[in-house]
């Protein structure tokens, strides 16, 4: 298949994923939490690369540097929000204590800091406000993931096996 219209259509996923995010955030009222931002800020950056390697159009260097960015992003993708997953399967006991916003710590903390903190996640994270198909929108995240992860393996793969 072609490589354009692969990234054409991570790209359009991307986009759409995020804009989905945002109208969940701004019409239905649903605050993002930590690991919510890292997981959208995973999606603007598989969708930039996409979005460049579209438009570039590689030979098979390119296709498999892209290819390569693309799935560095989506396996970050896969951790943040495995871990957000994890987070919200934990009982109510063993949740971490709520933890300040993301504004108040880049206003407060040194960066090294504010990723830890972000990583780690807050009582919020746990959280479930919405589920789709019976799955929380974390776990829809994830499955996204996974699935661009397994595409961007493919279209490395099918770069690797071009013979110029």
């Amino acid at each position: 298949m072609n490589a354009r219209l692969i990234f054409s259509l991570i790209f359009l996923s991307c986009a759409g994923l995020l804009g989905y995010a945002y109208y969940a955030q701004y019409a239905m009222m649903l605050e993002p939490c930590n690991l919510c931002i890292l997981q959208r800020v995973c999606f603007f950056a598989l969708g930039i690369v996409s979005l460049i390697a579209a438009l570039h159009g590689p030979a098979r260097t390119g296709q498999m540097i892209y290819a390569s960015l693309a799935w560095v992003a989506s396996l970050l993708g896969v951790l943040i929000a495995g871990r957000h997953v994890w987070m919200q399967s934990l009982p109510d006991d063993e949740v971490p204590d709520c933890g300040p916003g993301l504004n108040y710590m880049l206003d407060t903390m040194p960066m090294s800091e504010v990723w830890n903190n972000l990583f780690n996640g807050s009582g919020s994270c746990a959280d479930i406000s919405l589920k789709i198909l019976g799955l929380s929108m974390p776990a829809w995240v994830l499955v996204w993931f996974i699935a661009l992860i397994l595409v961007c393996s493919g279209l490395f793969i099918q770069a690797k096996r071009k013979r110029y």
